[in-house]
């Protein structure tokens, strides 16, 4: 009987062409929708590198850390390094060029929204964004002196009073057939909500004639605080409920027609009459308060 023939032994070439496939079939397989989200985060960083390359922020070291970051931002702001709409790197790029924590960086960031400065949006393309409304700071910060009572209903009637006048003063100057057509408007919109018994919509008409007439000056200090005068003053008048006004819009007409003639000093004194008409109706329905 024969002895069966020795089985063959594969040669190192077979054996590492099977260690090579069985180490292919070991490795997982990555979703494409995993590879995506990563080219995208390796996207988003180069991005954050590029912005970064782009500011000069530094390391904070102070011990009240959120300060110094806002004080950097301003800075960078102020070199023009940063523009209005412009997007700040994202919340981990910025805590490690400042070398600070998130919470940090976003005690900061909040600092700054509340300023007016940056405005904060959520979502996949939220982040921090340089904000063109910095005026809102200002209407901010008197509604909260008007809050704690450092501000008082007489004080705010009185340099209302004193800033009209120099707005009235220029408005006059620089007034163009369009802006004329616009201040019209409003008093018409005015007369409607006054016959419909509106009062809210009255009020806010009322008001607006002011505005419009703080943005004919061309000066966006003058536009600022007239808002923030006339904010805070809707604020008391609601306070206080509705009063009588049957003078406020003859009184609009009549100083349409200073205006239209170009007559300054006749313009500056009707609005300045009417205004002191309105202080006394005002401050009358606070008995405490003195009424000039």
């Amino acid at each position: 009987m024969s002895k069966a023939a020795p089985r063959a032994r594969p040669d190192a070439t077979a054996l590492l062409m099977i260690d090579a496939t069985a180490t292919r079939q070991r490795q997982p397989i990555v979703p494409t929708s995993r590879k995506t989200a990563a080219a995208s985060a390796d996207t988003a960083a180069a991005a954050d590198a590029t912005a970064a390359d782009a500011t000069g922020f530094q390391a904070i070291r102070s011990a009240r850390a959120f300060e110094e970051i806002a004080a950097q931002i301003r800075a960078e702001l102020a070199a023009g390094r940063l523009a209005v709409g412009s997007r700040l790197p994202s919340e981990r790029a910025l805590s490690q060029q400042f070398g600070v924590s998130r919470n940090t960086l976003r005690e900061a960031l909040r600092s700054l929204e509340h300023a007016g400065l940056i405005r904060l949006q959520k979502g996949a393309s939220g982040g921090a964004f340089i904000s063109e409304r910095s005026g809102e700071a200002v209407v901010t910060g008197l509604m909260d002196l008007y809050h704690v009572g450092k501000i008082g209903p007489a004080q705010l009637t009185q340099a209302r009073i004193w800033l009209e006048s120099v707005i009235v003063r220029e408005a006059c100057r620089r007034a163009t057939p369009e802006d004329l057509a616009e201040l019209q408007h409003n008093i018409d919109e005015a007369q409607a909500a006054a016959t419909a018994g509106n009062f809210d919509r009255r009020v806010q008409f009322n008001l607006d004639f002011h505005r419009i007439l703080a943005r004919m000056t061309g000066n966006p200090i003058m536009a600022v605080m007239m808002d923030a005068m006339l904010t805070v003053l809707l604020h008391f008048i609601r306070s206080i409920g509705e009063i009588e006004n049957t003078y406020t819009l003859p009184s609009r007409r009549r100083f349409m027609k200073h205006l239209e003639e170009g007559n300054v000093d006749a313009a500056v004194a009707e609005m300045e009459t009417m205004l002191k008409r309105l202080e006394k109706a005002y401050l009358s329905r606070l008995p405490s308060l003195p009424v000039r």
